[in-house]
């Protein structure tokens, strides 16, 4: 397959790590986690527009499909901290490349989207 196509196998490996890290939330909670960890109330500043609630399922999820790991230090109060495991750890890079791509891009991707509306309106 030397014509740029990709995998059947490869395609649906893609998929699975998109249904991971897809929904709207959780790539920005990854991104912040980064290679430190961090406490609920930090991600919550961080992540303009966040519910609550939404972060607690986020993280939640994140934690379920061995992204994320929740550390809950016996103190009072008591001090939770959210780190990324390793192996979700290789994803950083990626992730902080396809923000600075997203960055880069957002007034075009905004202007051929508004291009295609107008023309299909």
């Amino acid at each position: 397959m030397d014509d740029g196509e990709i995998p059947p196998a490869e395609m649906c490996s893609l998929r699975e790590v998109l249904d991971l890290v897809g929904d709207k939330w959780a790539i920005r909670v990854l991104v912040h986690l980064g290679d430190e960890p961090r406490r609920f109330s930090e991600l919550e500043r961080a992540l303009e527009g966040v519910s609550r609630r939404m972060l607690s399922l986020t993280l939640r999820g994140l934690e379920r499909n061995g992204l994320v790991t929740r550390t809950v230090y016996p103190e009072v109060p008591p001090r939770v901290e959210y780190t990324m495991t390793p192996h979700a750890g290789e994803l950083d890079a990626p992730l902080h490349a396809l923000s600075a791509w997203a960055a880069k891009h957002r007034t075009q991707v905004a202007a051929a989207r508004e291009a295609y509306d107008l023309a299909n309106a």
